[in-house]
């Protein structure tokens, strides 16, 4: 990805460190807030309302909480601690800045064109998917029990996803299509190349076993054995 490290060079300084803990920060803010005052309506982007002045629902619909339940809220929480830190420490917090924000900025985009109803709930699974194809081979323990590697539990998001993307057309769903769209956008402008030459490579293996085969198989049709 040449053109993020050309914008890496003159802007990497302007990243900010240790975003993860903000983000957490955030979600924390968001959930008291709803709790206190039990209208998540107020965090919602509303194009009306943000047109009013309420700039803050640019950002805060993002960090909405998906359950009251504080039990999993901490673990919801404590899972982008692990995958947010972990991707910060092999991309640097320039291209995880990028990452994030750029898939910030698609979601507030689906958000737009079919608003209300997005969530941060997509862009948090983008952040899992580049988690698991980054370190396909790391344990997780599935339901708290069972060890499981990364790369499975982001085919299973993947397929999930997909599922709940035909359902969404199937029943109009159209701000969840957007929602599911913009994080699955936002994995292939940073993941994209490196699936089509993975792809490619797996082509060329196959045409080569294929051709390789295809030249032994004549030999050993013809062979005598005595």
């Amino acid at each position: 990805m040449k053109w993020l490290s050309r914008l890496e060079m003159k802007y990497g300084r302007y990243a900010i460190r240790n975003l993860t803990h903000y983000l957490i920060g955030l979600n924390i803010a968001a959930y008291l807030l709803v709790f206190i005052t039990n209208n998540s309506a107020l965090l919602f982007l509303i194009p009306g309302e943000l047109l009013k002045g309420q700039i803050w629902r640019l950002a805060s619909f993002l960090f909405l909480p998906q359950t009251a339940n504080p039990i999993w809220v901490f673990f919801q929480l404590y899972l982008l601690y692990f995958v947010g830190t972990a991707i910060e420490g092999v991309w640097g917090r320039f291209r995880y800045n990028v990452y994030y924000f750029c898939g910030a900025i698609l979601t507030v985009i689906a958000a737009f064109i079919i608003p209300p109803g997005v969530t941060g709930l997509y862009l948090n699974l983008s952040l899992f998917l580049a988690f698991a194809t980054l370190f396909p081979e790391q344990e997780l323990l599935f339901f708290f029990f069972l060890p499981i590697k990364v790369k499975y539990l982001g085919l299973l998001q993947v397929a999930f996803s997909i599922y709940q993307l035909v359902i969404a057309i199937r029943f109009r769903a159209w701000y969840l299509v957007a929602a599911i769209a913009a994080s699955f956008v936002n994995y292939l402008l940073f993941f994209g190349g490196d699936i089509m030459k993975w792809l490619r490579m797996k082509k060329q293996v196959y045409m080569n076993r294929k051709r390789y085969y295809d030249q032994v198989r004549p030999y050993n049709r013809d062979r005598k054995y005595w």
